[in-house]
């Protein structure tokens, strides 16, 4: 991986249990200086473990953090862990499963993982394409949540520099958005799901009641 001082360094990922919640967080960890240290990549709940450590290593790939080649014998120990890297996006995290499917129970019907408008190169998690409603699900670490977001001891100024630049696109991707007529939602990935489909229901409901016209003469 790439460390932020022009070097680089053989990472792992690990996986860890809240105690609190029961949730499963990968996290990457790699040595530098003679510390370890460590950035937890995001919440994961595959079926199996083999599937969850995939889960992570693709995680790390979206975050951009990785090099460009994936050696054989390195880190990324298999083939298949290296063709899941290689051909997996930025999505269908757990958070946004469970969204989901909440979403799903209640009805509604959405695109995954598109381009809210197909020139702009900005892609939703969630997309009601009628009601012209973008939900995005953010990371806490990579999206810098003020509760959860935390900063690696070692190269403060490269993870303090890239967070700030994730935080900086997603205000003009919410910008954009919202300039073509989109509402656009925002859930943090610690939020509850059944709280985050609440506020995406509210959103497409007003959205499309918004939209609808308005009859003459009050019929």
């Amino acid at each position: 991986m790439d460390t932020g001082d022009g070097r680089s360094a053989r990472a792992s990922v690990v996986l860890d249990r809240s105690m609190r919640t029961g949730r499963v967080y990968a996290t990457l960890r790699w040595r530098t200086g003679g510390r370890t240290a460590s950035v937890r990549l995001g919440e994961v709940d595959r079926a199996t473990r083999s599937e969850n450590l995939r889960e992570g290593w693709r995680l790390a790939r979206e975050a951009g953090v990785l090099s460009a080649e994936l050696p054989e014998g390195s880190w990324a120990r298999s083939a298949a862990t290296r063709a899941s890297m290689r051909a997996n996006k930025g999505k269908d995290t757990g958070p946004e499963r469970r969204l989901r499917s909440i979403l799903h129970q209640a009805g509604l019907r959405y695109r995954v993982s598109a381009r809210p408008v197909p020139s702009l190169r900005r892609t939703a998690d969630v997309v009601f394409t009628a009601a012209k409603v973008a939900v995005f699900v953010d990371g806490c670490f990579w999206h810098g949540c003020p509760d959860h977001g935390s900063m690696p001891a070692s190269n403060r100024g490269f993870w303090t520099a890239k967070i700030a630049g994730n935080r900086a696109r997603d205000a003009e991707t919410t910008k954009l958005l919202e300039e073509a007529g989109w509402t656009v939602v925002r859930i943090w990935e610690h939020t509850a799901p059944e709280e985050a489909a609440k506020t995406v229901m509210t959103a497409v409901t007003a959205a499309r009641t918004a939209a609808r016209p308005v009859k003459e003469g009050g019929r």
